[in-house]
């Protein structure tokens, strides 16, 4: 998994450049939530809805991998009601979205740890990744329970149980053990919100991304906002280290 300038291809649209990869830390639902005097449960909601809405839409731009910060593995440590909250609405979810997603050609990828989720999630998310195996359309990667250096840690362990030598470890050898292996690395990291940090997300893949970090909170994230997003990745000037 190495960066790729030819990663980006250009639409029929005026010619603008769509990224292959995005990647989207999804935040600002507590947020979104105190600001209405509601619940952050509510949040969590308007949330996981506005992701039914942007995977449609990046689908349709034609952007191929879609990454989405779900559960982080620090997310552990938030009060156990609002925990408890996303993991029952994330298996909610799964169970009832995972078959239209199929039907949409997407393919669903989960990227974590899987020790500490309950059966239940386990099963829904083994089951949706099984049902979506063969879909050629959008690769949609659920970052659940997942930090990028526990990513890296897991690697490296992998890395030693299988004996691979000190002299013949590459990066393009190492990529293989993350749990993108089979993805590309990313072209656009988006963060909404308004924070300027990536939160330990894809510490490895995103070497070369670019990045985008507006202010607006995660469930009125779409639209006209994705077309912003796409605007200044076509206003950078990708040099992957290079002089142009």
């Amino acid at each position: 998994m190495t960066a790729n300038p030819e990663a980006s291809k250009r639409t029929g649209e005026g010619s603008q450049a769509v990224p292959n990869h995005v990647a989207i830390i999804m935040d600002g639902n507590g947020r979104w939530a105190d600001a209405r005097g509601v619940d952050v449960s509510e949040g969590h909601h308007a949330g996981f809805e506005n992701l039914q809405r942007v995977v449609a839409d990046f689908a349709k731009r034609g952007v191929r991998y879609l990454t989405m910060y779900a559960f982080s593995t620090e997310n552990w440590d938030r009060p156990e009601p609002e925990v408890t909250g996303i993991l029952e609405l994330a298996i909610a979810v799964i169970a009832h979205e995972a078959e239209q997603l199929h039907e949409n050609d997407v393919r669903i990828k989960h990227l974590g740890r899987v020790d500490r989720l309950s059966d239940e999630l386990r099963d829904e998310l083994a089951q949706a990744v099984d049902m979506t195996a063969d879909n050629t359309g959008l690769t949609l990667g659920i970052a659940f329970d997942y930090g990028g250096r526990a990513e890296i840690v897991d690697a490296v362990k992998n890395v030693m149980a299988d004996g691979v030598a000190a002299e013949d470890i590459s990066e393009e050898k190492f990529s293989k053990y993350l749990y993108t292996s089979d993805m590309p690395e990313v072209d656009l990291m988006i963060r909404t919100g308004g924070d300027y940090r990536i939160s330990n997300f894809l510490l490895w893949q995103t070497a070369y991304s670019e990045f985008y970090f507006p202010d607006v909170l995660w469930p009125d994230f779409y639209g006209k906002h994705i077309d912003d997003a796409f605007e200044s990745f076509n206003e950078r000037q990708r040099r992957f280290g290079k002089r142009i």
